[in-house]
């Protein structure tokens, strides 16, 4: 078999998959690209596990099912934060989401002092 196909596959999609985090707003999207980028590695792993005989046989095709599992918990936990998102600020747009949290959340108050407090 020769591996320069798939090889040259993998590259197309793992350099998609670097376009669309760079260049996508929606995070679902981002989501979607940062999973295109996973399928290339296990493309590439499974790709020479069974071009390049290694010492351990199956190694490729094991690490892309860690790679796999990964994928799936990355999309668990990433789904969630984008409905968390999208509840909180009713839009998935990552140049929207505010990366700190606001140092006063009164709003520019001063904090009330307490009765008790006034007299000493």
């Amino acid at each position: 078999m020769r591996p320069v196909i798939p090889y040259v596959t993998a590259a197309l999609l793992f350099g998609l998959g670097v376009y669309g985090v760079l260049r996508r707003r929606n995070a679902v999207l981002v989501l979607m690209s940062v999973e295109l980028m996973l399928n290339a590695v296990n493309l590439i792993l499974v790709t020479a596990d069974t071009t390049a005989r290694a010492v351990l046989p199956h190694s490729g095709q094991v690490f892309a099912l860690f790679v796999i599992v990964l994928a799936a918990a990355e999309i668990g936990v990433g789904l969630a934060i984008v409905l968390q998102l999208y509840r909180l600020r009713a839009t998935v747009a990552v140049d929207d989401v505010p990366l700190t949290e606001p140092s006063d959340p009164v709003g520019g108050r001063e904090p009330a002092v307490l009765d008790s407090e006034v007299g000493r």
